[in-house]
């Protein structure tokens, strides 16, 4: 599959860096190719004519907007279907720094828990992460073993995701048990709205519960200034009173002296 990310002049902001980072960390997965900059004008064009030319038929699209968000397009191309995310609460794997590790090249194992099965909606979902992030057979980068879990978990009508190393005792221990062992990054996928086409069509699903990042801004913004408005307020109530004493003192000074 390919990735690509929008063209932003502003590199120093956090979902331009977060961005980079996710698609350099994505290295490890063998049948996956990187477009580093696209244009604004005309992207779901340039999109396809890319995974035509580099025979690719799956796709993740970064894409930043506003300084401050990220969104994630996930897609069949050409003809889709195609869902939008927003991604939230990101820690790459050199923030988390754990002790995780797994061997370039190899296949993931993805997990899906129960969730996915209660909606029509996640149903589709897991299908086209199975279809983006599952390594095809005989892929010639791709290791003949599984040694991490991309796993993905359904709460709060998001979808948390995590990766593990599939870790075992060395040789000569008692204890050969397979664990876990977090490598990461680790995101959130909020899902916004599943279109029938490649980044375009008819809306399938909408997310009623989603709340757009401008509204959560605008919110934030009204509080502000609400809690600017009542501290003024207060200001102001102190010095009515602090006048009316003073006054008050002034009067009876004026009555003893007369």
């Amino acid at each position: 599959f390919f990735f690509f990310s929008s063209r932003r002049r502003h590199t120093r902001f956090l979902p331009v860096s977060w961005a980079r980072r996710c698609v350099q960390e994505t290295d490890l997965l063998p049948h996956s190719k990187k477009e580093s900059k696209l244009e604004k004008k005309d992207i779901a064009a340039q999109i396809n004519e890319l995974c035509l030319a580099n025979s690719c038929n799956n796709l993740l699209y970064f894409e930043t907007r506003k300084r401050s968000d990220l969104y994630l397009w996930m897609a069949r191309s050409p003809n889709g279907p195609s869902v939008k995310f927003l991604v939230e609460n990101i820690h790459t794997c050199e923030e988390l720094k754990l002790t995780g590790n797994c061997i370039k090249g190899s296949r993931p194992l993805l997990s899906f828990d129960s969730s996915f099965d209660e909606s029509p909606q996640w149903r589709l979902i897991r299908e086209l992460l199975t279809q983006v992030l599952g390594t095809p057979k005989n892929h010639p980068k791709s290791k003949p073993f599984y040694d991490h879990v991309l796993s993905f978990y359904v709460l709060d009508n998001r979808i948390w995701f995590r990766n593990f190393q599939i870790f075992r005792e060395p040789e000569g221990k008692t204890n050969e048990a397979f664990d876990l062992v977090e490598i990461g990054p680790r995101f959130v996928l909020n899902p916004i709205r599943i279109f029938d086409g490649c980044l375009s069509g008819m809306v399938l699903y909408s997310n009623e519960k989603f709340i757009s990042p401008n509204q959560v801004r605008k919110v934030k913004k009204d509080q502000k200034l609400k809690s600017q408005l009542q501290k003024l307020n207060k200001k102001r109530k102190r010095k009515e009173v602090n006048l009316d004493i003073k006054d008050e003192i002034e009067d009876f000074f004026e009555e003893n002296l007369e």
